[in-house]
C-alpha cells in the first residue's frame, strides 16, 4: 500500500487543522563528569541494574511511585518508567551497548509538551580515576547532544538535570552502599 493513496485525504485534513508552525531548530552538544568513590564495576552495576533505587522523585515523570529500569538486552526496551496499572515513559532506547568498556549509548525524542521536538543523542561512560587522598573512584562522562527545537535554557535546564540525577541520585546511592 502507498502514501500518495492517502495524501489526498491527508492534505484535506491538514487544511482543516487551525495552525502549522515553523520552529527553528539547531544542534548543540555538552559534557558533564560526575566524580564517584567506588568502583567501576559497583558503579556500573548501580547504574544498569539499580536505577530505581537512585532515581530521583522529581525525575518521576509518570508517577511518583513509579517504577524505572534499564533494560539493555537486545530489543530490550531500553530506560523506561512505568507503573502498575499502565503508563509509561520510554526515556531512552538502547543503540549500543559495550559493558567490556563501560559504555552505553542511548537514543531519546523529547516530545513538544516538554520541550522539543527534539532528539537526543546520550553517552554513558565509565573511567577509573583515583580520588582524594589515593582512593578507588569512577568517573561518569555524560556526553549529550540535541538536534531538532533547542535554546541555551533548554540545554542548561537539561545539563543541570543530568548533574542533579546522575550527582545527587547515583552517585549517593553507590557511595552509601560502597
Amino acid at each position: 500500500m502507498s502514501f500518495h493513496r492517502f495524501a489526498p485525504t491527508l492534505a484535506a485534513e491538514a487544511q482543516g487543522m487551525s495552525e502549522i508552525k515553523t520552529i527553528a531548530t539547531g544542534c548543540v552538544q555538552y559534557e558533564l563528569e560526575i566524580e564517584i568513590k567506588a568502583g567501576r564495576p559497583a558503579v556500573w552495576r548501580a547504574l544498569l541494574e539499580q536505577p530505581d533505587r537512585w532515581w530521583l522523585p522529581d525525575f518521576r515523570m509518570v508517577d511518583e511511585a513509579s517504577t524505572v529500569e534499564f533494560d539493555v538486552r537486545p530489543g530490550g526496551r531500553g530506560l523506561i518508567e512505568y507503573r502498575d496499572g499502565g503508563g509509561f515513559l520510554v526515556w531512552y532506547s538502547v543503540q549500543f551497548f559495550q559493558p567490556e568498556a563501560f559504555k552505553l549509548y542511548l537514543v531519546g525524542n523529547v516530545a513538544p509538551d516538554w520541550g522539543g521536538p527534539s532528539t537526543s543523542n546520550l553517552c554513558l561512560s565509565l573511567e577509573e580515576r583515583v580520588l582524594g587522598e589515593g582512593g578507588d573512584g569512577s568517573v561518569l562522562k555524560i556526553s549529550d547532544a540535541h538536534h531538532g527545537h533547542v535554546s541555551e535554557s533548554y540545554v542548561g535546564s537539561l545539563k543541570d538535570g543530568w548533574a542533579q540525577l546522575f550527582g545527587e541520585g547515583l552517585r549517593r546511592h553507590v557511595e552509601s552502599v560502597g
